[in-house]
């Protein structure tokens, strides 16, 4: 059996970490191409100027527009060339980070998240859209970035909203990588650059993986109440510091290297309902770790356990939560369907997958999630 794992080549937290940056800069070079939305560059511009002072490197302001798409790629591309940059920094949220992996092409990449929504920033894949934002591929490259550098006290002043939703995705890690494990299917890190093309053969998740996704799911437990308080008070705390590890790099790992399932599946046929647009990628994910749970009819103390953490910090538990407080057959059977698109995670559940069988978990993962969120209340 072929298993792959993939990982970062560093990943560093730290309070006041930014001021480090120009150090990993000196170790590919002396100038870096700065992908980063002005207003990102701005709350951070201090500790930008202070580190390439120390470390007396340069950083090159590419004005990123905001966007991470072909285009956008290309023109920086073009910046980095003209300006002969050494390495690429994507500092910021999803779009720059993607963008700056783009650029980069695996190589020489340094990624610094002044948010903890998502577990992207570890991964060796980024996802692009179009001019106008609608989606239009992904792109897997050979490695993971070179240096992943979180500094814990641009997160402690971010807003709540974000580190809340990047435990929305954490907490799918490790029931998608249950799945996986259990079904024998492949995982992401066994997909460098050209996969689809059938260059290198698939691979199956590792049990240090599996390990991880596990530990990332008990943490979030533990500290996740925590460290929401530590962030609405703009302090780093030692619980905040164990979930901005658990947001970034346990379910980084867990989600490439363990395999993903039903949760981001049908998180991807959600995103069709108009009305959960104003909904984050984690807050969707939170509400489709209940619907998997349904689907593969957890223990009803695991979905209570789930139930009773997504409530505590201020997570989805029903369609209502998301923005949707209707929903025909019509847009639950065209959620289910794109659910269940043949090149989606779903079908690394442990047991065949229907149209019927999603619509129906979303069915009851709402009225469960309503009626609980009531009694509790």
């Amino acid at each position: 059996m072929r298993k792959a794992f993939i990982s970062p080549t560093k990943y560093v937290q730290g309070e006041d970490e930014l001021l480090n940056l120009g150090y990993f800069v000196t170790t590919f070079g002396k100038k870096a191409l700065l992908i980063a939305h002005p207003e990102d560059v701005k709350r951070v511009k201090d500790k930008l100027d202070k580190t390439a002072e120390t470390f007396n490197v340069s950083f090159v302001e590419s004005n990123f527009h905001g966007e991470a798409s072909r285009v956008e790629v290309a023109r920086l591309q073009k910046v980095a060339t003209e300006n002969e940059c050494d390495c690429v920094i994507g500092l910021g949220g999803g779009k720059a980070i993607d963008t700056a992996k783009c650029v980069a092409e695996g190589h020489n990449l340094i990624i610094v998240p002044t948010i903890v929504a998502t577990d992207a920033p570890t991964s060796h894949s980024a996802v692009l859209y179009t001019e106008d934002g609608q989606f239009d591929d992904y792109a897997y490259f050979v490695q993971s970035p070179s240096v992943v550098l979180i500094d814990t006290v641009v997160i402690a002043n971010a807003p709540t909203r974000f580190l809340v939703s990047g435990m929305g995705d954490a907490l799918s890690t490790y029931f998608e990588a249950r799945a996986t494990h259990n079904s024998y299917s492949n995982v992401n890190a066994g997909l460098p650059c050209g996969a689809r093309e059938g260059v290198c053969p698939p691979a199956k998740g590792t049990n240090t993986a599996l390990a991880l996704a596990k530990l990332c799911y008990e943490t979030i437990l533990e500290d996740g109440l925590k460290a929401k308080e530590a962030s609405d008070n703009n302090v780093v705390t030692p619980a905040l510091e164990n979930i901005i590890e658990a947001n970034i790099l346990l379910s980084g790992l867990g989600f490439e290297s363990a395999g993903l399932a039903a949760i981001h599946a049908i998180h991807d046929g959600l995103t069709i309902l108009h009305d959960a647009h104003g909904a984050t990628h984690g807050e969707k994910v939170a509400f489709s770790t209940i619907c998997q749970l349904v689907l593969e009819n957890a223990p009803k103390a695991e979905l209570y356990e789930v139930l009773d953490f997504a409530l505590s910090i201020g997570l989805p538990v029903c369609l209502a939560d998301l923005g949707v407080k209707e929903i025909t057959d019509a847009e639950l059977t065209e959620v289910a369907e794109k659910s269940c698109i043949p090149e989606e995670s779903i079908h690394s559940m442990p047991f065949p997958i229907s149209v019927e069988q999603v619509k129906a978990a979303i069915i009851v993962a709402d009225k469960i999630g309503s009626s609980y969120k009531q009694q509790s209340n």
